[in-house]
């Protein structure tokens, strides 16, 4: 009976250091204002996929806040639209990579043994190629969705959440909460996922958050290259394509995805490592 107090008094104390963090704040705030835009996307009245051919490589002005691109395309609705691309292959790709690497570090650090070697092994495997590249030649393979991409970021990113899952169960396995509740009778599956896993959750909230701006720069980076997410469907990476080709002229086709990519994935990164050290335990003595 005595957790949920216990739990609700950490809840209060992890509040209170963020709110007294002040770039974890600013981070809060740059990835609340990317939610924003995403939102804004449902309610504009302009198509991000119509082309006006007369009206292209216009500068930003009143009428046209980020200027147009090579196809009269309206920039900064197209940036509305990316933002909710963006989103959306992060925090799949994340949840994907999360719940394998919970489950494989929570297998390998619970039982030990011969299922740790070989969990442990394949994660090893698995980090000796470079993501990226890894990516790539996954991709080369498959169409290139926004579907497949968010999947093949979920399953080449989780091998730093098996890591640390698996060393939190290794110090905790053997505290006395988890010796009691089993000599209680308490089954595998609830000591894993009742006991041990909710104890654990601070690195995982911790690398999800990072995890995140990866995945979106990940995806940048693929639809740059023109294996990512396909014309028409707005990306922030493949916007900055057309930019690329007209960086003398049309400057704003590249500064403002390319200032999109840097601030968002800034703001995730200054959020989590607010949220790291406010779970840092010895900020709470």
């Amino acid at each position: 009976m005595m957790l949920w107090p216990r739990r609700t008094f950490l809840l209060d104390v992890v509040w209170r250091q963020l709110l007294h963090n002040r770039m974890a704040l600013v981070g809060a705030g740059i990835i609340l204002v990317m939610f924003l835009m995403a939102a804004l996307a449902s309610f504009t009245t302009v198509d991000p996929s119509t082309i006006n051919i007369a009206q292209s490589y216009l500068p930003p002005s009143l009428n046209h806040p980020f200027g147009t691109d090579d196809l009269g395309r309206e920039v900064f609705v197209r940036m509305l639209y990316g933002a909710r691309i963006s989103l959306l292959v992060g925090f799949v790709a994340v949840g994907i990579s999360t719940l394998i690497g919970i489950v494989l570090g929570a297998l390998a650090g619970y039982y030990g043994g011969w299922v740790d070697t070989l969990v442990m092994r394949f994660v090893d495997i698995m980090l000796c190629f470079p993501t990226f590249f890894l990516i790539l030649a996954v991709i080369a393979f498959l169409d290139p969705s926004i579907w497949n991409i968010m999947i093949v970021i979920g399953l080449t990113s989780w091998m730093g959440v098996a890591r640390l899952i698996r060393a939190e169960f290794l110090s905790l396995r053997q505290r006395d909460f988890v010796l009691a509740a089993q000599a209680l009778g308490a089954s595998d599956a609830r000591l894993i996922f009742r006991h041990i896993l909710p104890n654990a959750m601070s690195p995982i909230l911790v690398s999800a958050t990072l995890g995140v701006a990866g995945a979106i720069l990940t995806e940048s980076a693929l639809s740059f290259l023109g294996i990512g997410v396909q014309p028409p469907t707005p990306s922030w990476g493949n916007m900055l394509i057309v930019g690329k080709q007209t960086l003398g002229s049309a400057w704003w086709l590249s500064v403002f995805p390319g200032l999109a990519i840097l601030i968002t994935v800034l703001g995730y990164n200054l959020f989590g490592e607010g949220v790291r050290d406010a779970l840092d335990p010895r900020l709470k003595e």
